[in-house]
């Protein structure tokens, strides 16, 4: 599809890292995120988009437009000895960049890449990216790359940038990530442009997820914001939600997850309240630089036929930082010599480049509002985003969409917006078959209904929603069902009146995982430990 002017859009993927679904200010939250908040005002939100649980998976489905086994990363990075569980993109996949520039398109992509397997922890001369396991995107398609290749980084000091081919290792003073990265961008929009070419960009932000690293002014801006609590916060966020419709249906409120005590038992209010402004003041930025894109998008002439779509990877994250933990995978030390106080202490508030934090669940229970559980996990609290989309010249602006979809759908989608053809062979490998669906009538407000179901699998939680009905279960224990129009906060779960569709589900459900090749998480856990050196740790 070419617009009236006979020239083909451009598109802008942007997606979130860690973000809950109550974070902007267009599904209720007290962030400010104006420019987002307008993307969505006059395009289109949908309000049950999901991904895939957690950030390797979702960005190998979102970029192949197949389900994560099916595009080699069912797990994490680690290669667990099957080709759904390489942990990198498989050859008989191909990236929206493959086949958008086939079709003519300069491919761009800034930020966090994340779907070319593990890289050895603080050994970070020994990387080699660009190894047969460690793709970069330059090889999958990409013209130009600025960013990270593994998961997570210092916002202020990163240990491992790469610049198209090399590795950056002089960085300013004034460096942050999101707004480096928000910055080449802009850059290649700019040379694409010069060159009279249309171009695709994939901006990956890191930001919201942890460490907690924000500017001093955008955490001054949530000063005592968050002194109300957890519990109050989330309340508000719930009522603002059914305020402002953003669901079709206003649902009851999860109750606090059982391992969070109330607010007024928390001993260290200050600093937890410092520690979500912070948060806050990490998608404030984020907004910001969005808020920039565009702009440079009409100062070139661009905005008007420019496909934008903003998502998330996963739900909130509740992974607590502890310094044995996560962050022992990062440099205690900045480049410039300063020690870093790694991992969550008390009374330390959060924010420069000296700390190495993470929000922790209670605040992931208010991101996810009003949904139960968290990233990781195939409830709704660990699986939905919002899906913003806009485009002046596509499709005009329209009320909030409630429709199922899912990562899988993104690249069908950008296919259908630009008119590109989908290779069906590149390298001398055949290309699968696509997996999701075109949302390209959904968002002009066109009947649309979903043909085939939606599957989930992470970590031995499982899910399949058909319809109305969500099938979903906790690793080793039993299925529930859901039917998430009357019930998507997943409070009511009625499996023993609906045992013949339950079972139907079910049948469903292990027949796409056999093809898919899922593995059993009591089988696929050990080899993970022993990928990571970790074979006598506890599971």
């Amino acid at each position: 599809m070419t617009t009236v002017n006979n020239r083909k859009p451009n598109v802008i993927l942007i997606l979130a890292d860690d973000m809950g679904f109550a974070d902007l200010g267009c599904t209720g939250s007290e962030i400010r995120t104006p420019n987002i908040d307008a993307l969505a005002r006059d395009g289109a939100m949908l309000s049950a988009m999901y991904n895939c649980a957690r950030c390797c998976p979702t960005r190998a489905s979102l970029l192949t437009g197949l389900y994560p086994h099916n595009a080699g990363v069912g797990h994490m990075g680690a290669n667990l000895g099957t080709p759904a569980y390489q942990g990198f993109l498989r050859n008989d996949s191909a990236t929206i960049a493959e086949h958008l520039r086939a079709d003519g398109y300069r491919t761009l992509m800034s930020g966090k890449w994340h779907v070319a397997g593990d890289f050895e922890s603080r050994d970070y001369d020994s990387w080699r990216p660009g190894d047969l396991e460690h793709p970069t995107p330059r090889q999958r398609g990409f013209d130009r790359f600025f960013g990270i290749m593994d998961g997570a980084t210092h916002f202020f000091s990163p240990h491992y940038m790469m610049e198209d081919d090399s590795r950056v290792e002089v960085l300013p003073d004034n460096f942050y990530f999101t707004d480096a990265i928000t910055e080449k961008a802009i850059g290649m929009i700019e040379d694409a442009v010069t060159d009279e070419q249309p171009f695709f960009l994939y901006l990956a932000h890191t930001a919201p997820h942890w460490p907690l690293h924000a500017h001093p002014e955008d955490i001054a801006r949530y000063e005592g914001t968050y002194s109300k609590g957890w519990d109050s916060i989330r309340t508000a966020r719930h009522e603002t939600m059914n305020a402002t419709g953003v669901f079709q249906t206003t649902w009851d409120i999860s109750p606090r997850d059982t391992d969070v005590h109330p607010w007024d038992h928390e001993e260290n209010p200050d600093w937890e309240a410092s520690k979500m402004a912070t948060y806050a003041a990490m998608i404030d930025r984020m907004d910001q630089s969005i808020g920039t894109l565009v702009a440079t998008l009409k100062r070139l002439g661009q905005f008007e036929d420019t496909l934008i779509l903003f998502l998330s990877d996963n739900g909130g994250c509740a992974e607590f930082m502890a310094e044995d933990g996560w962050a022992q995978f990062y440099p205690d030390t900045t480049h410039d010599g300063r020690k870093i106080t790694m991992g969550n202490v008390p009374g330390l508030r959060p924010g420069d480049a000296q700390t190495f934090q993470s929000y922790d669940k209670p605040w992931a229970n208010v991101s996810n509002a009003p949904f139960r559980l968290f990233k990781h996990y195939v409830h709704e609290g660990g699986i939905s985003t919002p899906l913003v989309a806009h485009w002046p010249n596509g499709f005009q602006p329209r009320s909030t969409a409630h429709a199922a979809c899912h990562v899988v759908d993104i690249q069908p989608t950008i296919l259908d917006a630009t008119g590109a053809t989908y290779l069906k062979e590149l390298g001398g490998h055949e290309i699968q078959p696509l997996q999701g669906e075109s949302l390209i009538d959904l968002l002009r407000d066109k009947e649309w209904e979903r043909s085939q179901p939606i599957f989930f699998e992470h970590e031995g939680n499982a899910a399949i929603r058909l319809g109305q009905f969500k099938l979903v279960r906790l690793h080793d224990q039993d299925w529930e069902l859901y039917n998430i129009e009357h019930d998507r906060t997943e409070l009511n779960n009625i499996i023993k009146g609906e045992a013949v569709r339950a079972q139907m589900m079910v049948r469903q459900y292990m027949d796409w995982a056999d093809k898919s090749g899922v593995m059993d998480w009591s089988i696929a856990l050990p080899r993970l430990l022993t990928a990571w050196g970790m074979d006598n740790a506890e599971g």
